[in-house]
């Protein structure tokens, strides 16, 4: 007798609850593999063959294996058998080592190599709780606690001591918030856009790895920015050089986009071309009309723009397919554009709520 005849003889056996209780299983169990064992028994009785049943729910070995535990014992013969095995290995105190452990490097426990394995994971917390676990359950609680395996920042130490950068920031933040309504305070920064695109990751089918045709002999154009620190809009230049005049254009346009503002506050990191010699003489016919506040040495994170250039990368730079540094400079312009309208409305949207 055949698998399908043994199952459906034992179905025409059960109560009506009992095949009710199946397909409410089958349709709606927390428990995932009940829900797949409820689903082969009744594919099973509909006649369908297991070689068809294991495309979607498993190997033919499983289809066969569930049959027979359902022809032996019954719908209780469904059920997940390790649920009698007791208490698992992982509890409260192994997720919290392994969070404590992640948290560092393998040469804090004596390894040479600098990242972490799951392998290593699993050896180093069996050395620090006891308890040994599979690479399979580890990838499970890994995945479990939210944990992914990223491309790490690189970042510069502040030179500054601590108490001195915590209190230029504060300052910073204060002039932001606590700004009169005729002073405009302004996040500043450059960016380098290169005709050689900036390789990152994509989305690839199996087996293919996908390629960026590259122009050979880089060419590069210099935008500078400046970011509301209101309203989020931008208004940028563009340059062929990245030097003090590119800053000093930057200057000018806000001064003609904003005649009828007292003071402008630029915030600025420490790049030589924000305090050279020339800007300085530039400025001083402005008075103290523009106000440079530079930020601590290395901090980026602080910078508002920064998130503004790593989206114009994101979304325009990042394995782009330009042959020319026109077209490449007119999807910078495309995508500044639409941002500022966009930034415009939900302004306009904010303010009217």
């Amino acid at each position: 007798m055949s698998v399908a005849k043994d199952v459906l003889r034992v179905w025409q056996g059960l109560s009506t609850r009992e095949r009710r209780l199946l397909r409410c299983f089958a349709n709606g169990s927390p428990d995932a593999g009940l829900r797949c064992h409820c689903k082969i028994v009744l594919s099973l009785v509909r006649g369908i063959k297991p070689a068809a049943i294991c495309r979607g729910l498993g190997s033919e070995s499983q289809v066969y294996r569930v049959a027979a535990r359902f022809v032996a014992e019954g719908p209780a013969g469904l059920a997940d058998r390790r649920q009698d095995n007791g208490a698992g290995k992982v509890n409260d105190h192994f997720v919290e080592r392994l969070l404590a452990v992640l948290a560092g490097s393998p040469r804090d426990y004596g390894y040479r190599r600098p990242t972490w394995t799951q392998e290593l994971l699993v050896r180093v917390l069996d050395a620090e709780t006891g308890i040994r676990v599979s690479i399979t359950t580890m990838s499970r609680l890994l995945k479990r606690c939210g944990v992914r395996r990223g491309r790490p920042k690189p970042i510069v130490a502040c030179p500054w001591k601590k108490a001195r950068r915590t209190r230029r920031l504060n300052e910073i933040r204060r002039l932001v918030t606590r700004r009169r309504r005729d002073e405009l305070v302004l996040y500043v920064d450059e960016v380098d856009i290169h005709l050689n695109p900036k390789i990152g990751p994509d989305y690839m089918l199996p087996g293919v790895q996908r390629t960026v045709l590259t122009p050979g002999k880089n060419q590069k154009r210099y935008l500078a920015g400046a970011l509301h620190a209101r309203n989020g809009q931008l208004t940028w230049v563009e340059s062929d050089r990245k030097n003090s005049d590119l800053f000093l254009k930057l200057v000018e346009r806000l001064l003609q986009d904003h005649p009828r503002v007292r003071r402008i506050y630029l915030i600025l990191d420490n790049y030589k071309i924000h305090d050279s010699q020339r800007v300085r003489l530039a400025l001083a016919k402005y008075g103290d009309r523009v106000q440079r506040v530079f930020l601590p040495p290395y901090c980026p994170d602080d910078n508002r723009i920064e998130r503004v250039w790593k989206d114009l990368h994101d979304n325009v730079t990042r394995n782009h397919c330009c042959e020319t540094m026109h077209e490449l400079m007119r999807e910078v312009r495309v995508y500044l554009r639409r941002r500022h309208r966009r930034m415009r409305h939900e302004y306009a949207r904010r303010r009217a709520a």
